[in-house]
This record gives C-alpha cells, structure tokens and sequence, in this order.
C-alpha cells in the first residue's frame, strides 16, 4: 500500500463518500487512531518536549527503525503519525501476509521515487516474522538509503531480528501505556465525534474497570469500551455490568515463546532469591493465568531452590521436587497449589548460593586446567593388576579416626589447598560452615611439624 496522506484525492465526491462510510464502520480502535503527533497518548520519555522520536519526526528525519513493544503500546499509530508528517512516500506492509514479489515490488517504485527525488518510508509490521533470508533482502535498501525502514514487533529484535539489520537500525523501546494514559483515551472515544460522543455515557466506575482490564493496551481498552456500549442502549450509560459481560475474562498478555515468557521468568525467579514472597506468588500467577506449562515452572523451583537457598535449608529441595511430582500426579488446576506451597517456602527460606558458586568453581577449574588423576590411595583397587599398580596404596579409613576425618588433602596433586565450597552462616548451612572451619582448623594443626 503506497501514499503519501491521509484521506482520498480532493474533488472526488464518490471517494469522500465511501471513505466516510468506511469511517463509520470501522473499530473504534481505529477510528480514534491519532494522525498528528501531539494526539497520541503515552511514551513520553520518546514523545515528550525534547524526546528523541518526537524531534525526528516533526523535523521529517526519522532514521530506519525499529519499534519494539507490547501489543496496545502505539507502534501501529507512531508509523500512521509518519505516514501524515512525512514528505516522503510512505508504503506498508505486513511481514504476515508479504511475499517476495511484493517486496521487490516495493523496493522497485521506491528506486523510482529515488530516481525522481522523493524518499520512501516503508512500515513492516510484525518485522519478525520475516524469515532470516527475508530480512537479509532489506539489508541493501537500508544500508544504501533506498527506504527508511520502521519495523514493529512485540518480540525482541535483538533476538528475533538479523543482528546486521538491528545494527543499523534505531530501536525505541515502547512501554506499556499507564492507567492515566488509558483513562485519557477512554475520556477522549467517549467525547469524540468520531467516537462514541452522543451516544452513551462512560461512568467512572466503567471507566476504571476498563482501564483494569487492558493491562495498559490501547486496542484492548478502546475495543472493550465499543463492547461495552454496544450492549448499552442509546443515550444510557455503560455499567459496570456492561464491562464485565463485554470483556468475558479478560485474557493475559502472555506469551509462552516469547518476551513475556522470559521476562516474568526471570521476575519469578529473582523474587525468589529476594525473599519476597508476595511477587513471587504475583508471577507464579502471571505464569499459570498465561497457560505457562506447570512442569517448567517446576522445574525452576527445582533450580532455586539449589541454586539459590541450597544448604541453608536442604529441605527446600525436597519440597520443590515433591511439588514437580505433585504436578506430574494431580495436574491443574489443584497443583497450582503445590507451586504455591513450594514458592512461599523457597521464597522465605535462608539464602545460599555457595554450592552453585563451589560447582562452578570447580568446573572453571577442570575447564582451565583439565582433570587431574586422583591421588594413588583414593584409585579403584577392585582389581589385582590395579593393586599392583599402586592403585589404594596408603588408604586410610576415615571411620577409624575421629569425626570420620583424616589427616592430609584428598585433591590431586597441585591442588591440595584449593577450596571451592565456602558455606555461609545462613540457616542449617551455619552447622555445615562451623563443622568444615573445625576439620580445616585441625587439619591445619595437624601439618604443623613437631
């Protein structure tokens, strides 16, 4: 779709009318899709007085790039706000629905439009869903100049898009609008004429359930608001009864390959090493809510609670394995009870990480030094010609000492004062630390010469 503004040719009458019909019956969403700058709602740090994106776009010189966020955050508006500030030709596609030939065929007028001195601006939405040789035939026309590129997508372009490509590319990062913006959208659907203004009334109690249930999207806030009054009658005001029958439970904003799956991942487990229940339990919900696989999410209980409360607490271990098994025998949604029992208690538990630490420590160790032969007298002596090799020769049995202890290193050779597990004094791993600086101190002693 190639054009250079907003409505049809001046003077054509039949093109007016059917623009003003399409106008009426398209969404509320996209009728109230703002075409100047300063209409749009939200990104403020991009937006605002002396944001970035905003003087490239008034001053007409926007670079190619790419606009990354979640559904609902404006990366469809900001490319239809180019579209009317540009000079330039502006053209749109959909990496969904584009093939080669209409790639090529974009990059042809644009070589035309070049050749006559007018710029293209071509808008890909969904840029990730472009396979790697797609998104390589754009590396020319963005590195010679022949298109300004603005791409949108809900994943991470630093993952989903060719590194070549983001690199020279600008990514503006856009957040999801807060409560304040959404509630400004809402005030200005209901008083516009374009919108819903003489037909119903938006209460502030509808208006605050609505602004609850979009999770900071636009879309979903103006498309739930039409719902609502499309079950209003004329002239009558939206209730609260009508937003709730009009959202029918409103789904999460999860996804479960991509950022959203990541990023509260991550929030879940670094709650859990925080000890703060309460956001762990607020993800684990997230999680669940989205359809995230309960096996997963057990599986990193698992890991925390090693990595994080290990020794400090050893039974948080069994409790996260009981509550993988849990899942595996009763399944959802009874077991969502399980994880919960099992990320308070990894949540509140004492924190350690020196296991984790001890591991790869010892890894970096093996990976930098290779493995080294264990000292004769702790080698296998099962077989003779093993003992004849010297193989347990001077093995001393640690239960005939006292503590089970025994003097000297059992470490290979040049690595008899290496340590890699340092236990804290958190929890149960405070008996562990006091017992193992006891067998060192007297270790110690016992090399001491008489």
């Amino acid at each position: 779709m190639a054009r250079r503004g907003g409505g049809p040719p001046q003077g054509d009458l039949f093109g007016e009318a059917v623009e003003s019909r399409l106008q009426r019956s398209r969404p509320l969403a996209a009728r109230m899709r703002p075409e100047r700058i300063d209409e749009v709602v939200g990104q403020e740090a991009l937006l605002g007085p002396g944001g970035a994106l905003r003087e490239a776009i008034v001053a007409d010189r926007v670079p190619s790039m790419i606009l990354y966020g979640p559904p609902g955050s404006g990366k469809t508006t900001l490319a239809r706000v180019v579209a009317h500030s540009t000079s330039a030709a502006f053209e749109e596609l959909s990496a969904v629905s584009a093939t080669v030939a209409d790639v090529r065929a974009t990059m042809a007028r644009a070589r035309d439009r070049l050749a006559a001195g007018t710029r293209t601006v071509l808008f890909l939405d969904e840029i990730h869903r472009f396979n790697r040789a797609q998104q390589d035939a754009l590396l020319p026309a963005v590195e010679d100049g022949l298109v300004t590129l603005i791409g949108a997508t809900t994943q991470n372009p630093w993952y989903e898009v060719n590194a070549a490509l983001v690199s020279r590319m600008r990514v503006w990062v856009l957040e999801p609008l807060g409560p304040r913006d959404v509630g400004r959208l809402l005030d200005r659907a209901a008083a516009d004429e374009r919108g819903l203004a003489g037909r119903v009334r938006l209460t502030p109690e509808a208006r605050d359930a609505i602004v609850a249930r979009a999770g900071g999207d636009a879309r979903g806030a103006l498309n739930l608001l039409e719902a609502a009054a499309a079950g209003t009658t004329d002239g009558a005001a939206i209730s609260l009864d009508a937003v709730r029958a009009a959202s029918g439970g409103r789904a999460v904003v999860y996804d479960r390959a991509g950022d959203a799956h990541y990023d509260t991942i991550s929030a879940f487990i670094k709650s859990l090493r925080a000890s703060d229940p309460d956001a762990a339990i607020y993800y684990l919900a997230v999680m669940l809510s989205g359809g995230e696989d309960p096996k997963f999410i057990a599986r990193r209980l698992i890991v925390a609670a090693s990595e994080d409360v290990g020794n400090a607490d050893p039974r948080a271990l069994q409790v996260a394995v009981a509550a993988g098994r849990a899942v595996e025998f009763v399944g959802l949604p009874e077991a969502r009870i399980s994880l919960a029992q099992a990320t308070t208690y990894i949540a509140l538990a004492p924190k350690s990480n020196a296991a984790y630490r001890a591991i790869d420590a010892a890894l970096a160790e093996v990976e930098r030094e290779g493995a080294r032969r264990p000292p004769l007298a702790l080698r296998d002596a099962s077989v003779a010609n093993a003992r004849g090799l010297g193989h347990g020769a001077g093995y001393v049995y640690p239960h005939d000492h006292p503590d089970a202890v025994v003097e000297g290193s059992l470490m290979p050779e040049g690595l008899e004062d290496r340590v890699f597990y340092e236990p804290t004094d958190r929890g149960a791993e405070g008996e562990l630390s006091a017992r193992l600086r006891a067998i060192r101190a007297r270790l110690r002693e016992d090399d001491q010469p008489f």
